[in-house]
């Protein structure tokens, strides 16, 4: 498995042309180019797109919210942690270890990490180390949850 490099996607034209590559293109990207277009954001703006690039192009990407730890409801001690969306690889570069590569960056960062799995995605979720939260149906809202807890961190439980 070879290491590929994750980098900051900027907030640019080409970046937004390269997301409509991506099955979960959606509402972000385009309001994304709606600012972009009016001017709103800058090329240098903080994005929460992670990506990986094979020559020049963009085969891997990720988003990445910081989320504040008065809203918590998932880890204890309650903490700031990340949010992972959107983590996908285009198929011709699956199986190479680029999802790895954005999923080890994200854990990198030293706070928990969750992500929703989505398309029957749990094996691979669980291969990187993550594990599924006990469903708590007003939390969850249909969502499932899976967490990856750094060294000293469990599940929150609530006393509802």
């Amino acid at each position: 498995m070879e290491n590929y490099e994750v980098v900051r996607l900027h907030v640019n034209f080409k970046t937004l042309e390269e997301f409509e590559n991506f099955r979960e293109y959606g509402q972000q990207e385009l309001s994304m180019k709606e600012d972009l277009e009016g001017n709103i954001i800058e090329n240098d703006s903080e994005s929460p797109f992670y990506g990986v690039y094979f020559g020049n192009k963009l085969v891997g990407r990720m988003s990445l919210y910081k989320i504040d730890k008065k809203f918590d409801e998932y880890f204890d001690p309650k903490q700031d942690y990340y949010e992972l969306w959107k983590l996908e690889v285009l198929p011709a570069y699956q199986g190479k270890g680029i999802g790895k590569n954005l999923v080890d960056f994200a854990k990198s960062l030293g706070l928990p990490v969750k992500t929703n799995a989505r398309q029957r995605s749990d094996a691979f979720w669980e291969k990187m180390g993550f594990e599924p939260l006990s469903y708590v149906e007003e939390r969850d809202r249909g969502e499932n949850p899976y967490v990856w807890f750094p060294e000293g961190v469990s599940e929150q439980h609530s006393a509802k």
